[in-house]
């Protein structure tokens, strides 16, 4: 997932070199993972989009991917 994560949003940003993808588990619910990705603020509207669209839209192809491996994922974007 999180190679999912590094392809499409590297696609998105104008400086896809800038942008780092953290993996963060709680050691008390392992089946919860959260995804924190940091960029430059000009990307950022990049990644969100019209409305959120963009972010929505990435936000459940995570989500799908997750549930086929009983997963339940967050992803937070950091400016």
């Amino acid at each position: 997932m999180e190679e999912f994560l590094r392809f499409v949003i590297g696609h998105l940003v104008e400086f896809p070199d800038e942008v780092f993808i953290t993996k963060a588990e709680a050691p008390e619910t392992p089946e919860k993972v959260t995804f924190l990705a940091a960029m430059r603020k000009s990307d950022v509207p990049k990644i969100i989009g019209k409305g959120g669209h963009t972010i929505q839209a990435i936000r459940a192809l995570l989500n799908a991917s997750a549930q086929r491996h009983g997963l339940e994922v967050a992803l937070e974007i950091i400016e």
